[in-house]
């Protein structure tokens, strides 16, 4: 049986080795690495369907400034969330928690469909629940592949599943917007709705078929997370996991004020095919969803080539802490083009750029940081990490709006402010990268695990 193998082989496959063109897979490893990159695939998937129904429904009913603002309502949300959410996993097993959280977001859609038909006004409301939605279900998603793979394990196969995550977004959201016009923001939620019942499904079955792995253990699979600590006193106890959370907190303040910059520019450009009449008689709200869809699609192709033919690469000649540095060094070269240069072509190609590199590289490198915390960790800081301290920047990008706005700031504006933020993240990740090294030591004995 080959080291790390999760079933007794001593040869690979036939699919392990059409898997290796994307990592280092070993004899036994590609089904269980495969199913995971399914489950994540239509999770992503259906994400990038909401998440084109909320930016159509947001933006034309209430503009930019109010997607910025019902974003702090997010961080409300999760404060109270994430307790609740540690408290449930202490007493139960990994499956229950993922499956039972994954059922209760899907239920809501149900909901918002019936206002939405009624012709309720949902988009603010929609906003806040897919802001928390789309964290919480990522974050356990991810808490569970931590819990499958070791450290040595997870560095090779997490690009793998990246793949998944990667492709799901790229096909969700080209086919919402190919269909989008035709099918419109409720019936899309309603479709949703069911399909994350698929990743229900794969969750059970890879829980089962990981548990019969030869190294494996019935008894600490079935384990409830347990732990006497809520997660946020983890996260504050913990110098590594607290650096981990500020990054997260001031890359994602960085996003998201770039993607406000963003909805200006797709705002502007829609109300102006609509002035001209070059819409063919479509809404406002089916413009913008288009053309946010659109973009989301390059931002997607770009992320799954990135992921796919270069993340595994990157962990293997710079490794995991070198990969850090990516991201952020992407955000200074943008941000400096639009400060210099604010044109719809430069915010476009500065948030494909980076919104693909976050998708690849920089979410990857996230998931990775987490492989030698504990069990704990895992799923309970991680959850307050990936969710609460996300939101948390959000609601400050919705006061660095307001401000904004009060002063009349333009789009160059803006844009200095995310270079000031970008030097700001570069410090935290020097910081991640000394704590990183003290828990696995240096990269070339990682790789030569």
């Amino acid at each position: 049986m080959a080291e790390g193998s999760p079933f007794p082989t001593d040869q690979k496959g036939l699919l392990d080795r059409a898997l290796s063109l994307f990592t280092d897979v070993r004899p036994g490893e590609g089904v269980g690495a495969l199913l995971l990159a399914l489950n994540v695939f239509y999770l992503l998937a259906f994400y990038q369907v909401l998440k084109i129904v909320r930016d159509a429904l947001i933006l034309s009913e209430s503009g930019a400034e109010a997607a910025s603002y019902a974003s702090a309502g997010m961080a409300a949300v999760l404060f109270l969330f994430v307790p609740a959410y540690g408290a449930f996993a202490a007493r139960v097993n990994r499956v229950w928690l993922i499956c039972s959280v994954t059922i209760f977001f899907a239920s809501h859609l149900l909901i918002f469909y019936a206002l939405g038909a009624a012709g309720v006004k949902i988009g603010i409301a929609f906003y806040i629940w897919i802001g928390v939605f789309n964290n919480v279900a990522i974050a356990q998603f991810w808490a569970f592949a931590n819990d499958l793979y070791t450290n040595e394990r997870g560095k090779r196969l997490f690009p793998l599943v990246g793949v998944g995550a990667s492709l799901g977004a790229l096909v969700g959201a080209a086919l919402t917007a190919y269909f989008f016009k035709g099918m419109g923001p409720y019936r899309a939620m309603l479709i949703s709705a069911f399909g994350l019942l698929v990743p229900v499904a794969l969750t059970i079955i890879v829980h089962r078929r990981e548990g019969r792995r030869k190294e494996a253990t019935d008894a600490e699979a079935e384990k409830p997370v347990g732990g006497g600590s809520g997660a946020f006193q983890l996260v504050f106890k913990q110098r590594y996991l607290l650096l981990i959370a500020m990054m997260v907190l001031v890359y994602n303040l960085v996003n998201t004020l770039g993607g406000y910059i963003l909805n200006i520019v797709i705002t502007q450009e829609a109300a102006r095919r609509v002035a001209a009449g070059l819409t063919d008689g479509a809404s406002e709200a089916a413009i913008i969803g288009t053309m946010s869809g659109t973009v989301q699609t390059m931002v997607n192709l770009l992320g799954l080539v990135l992921q796919a033919f270069f993340v595994s690469r990157i962990f293997k000649y710079v490794g995991v802490r070198g990969a850090l540095f990516i991201l952020p060094a992407i955000a200074a070269t943008g941000y400096s083009a639009i400060a210099l240069i604010p044109t719809f072509f430069a915010v476009q190609w500065t948030k494909v750029f980076e919104n693909g590199t976050d998708y690849s590289i920089q979410n990857t490198t996230k998931q990775a940081l987490f492989l030698p915390t504990s069990r704990e960790a895992k799923y309970k800081a991680k959850q307050a990490i990936d969710a609460f301290f996300v939101r948390f920047g959000d609601m400050l990008q919705a006061g660095v709006v307001f401000v904004g706005v009060q002063l009349a700031l333009t789009v160059s504006g803006f844009a200095l402010i995310n270079l000031v933020l970008t030097g700001v993240w570069f410090l935290i990740v020097i910081g991640i990268r000394r704590e990183h090294k003290k828990l696995t030591g240096s990269e070339a004995m990682d790789r030569a695990a």
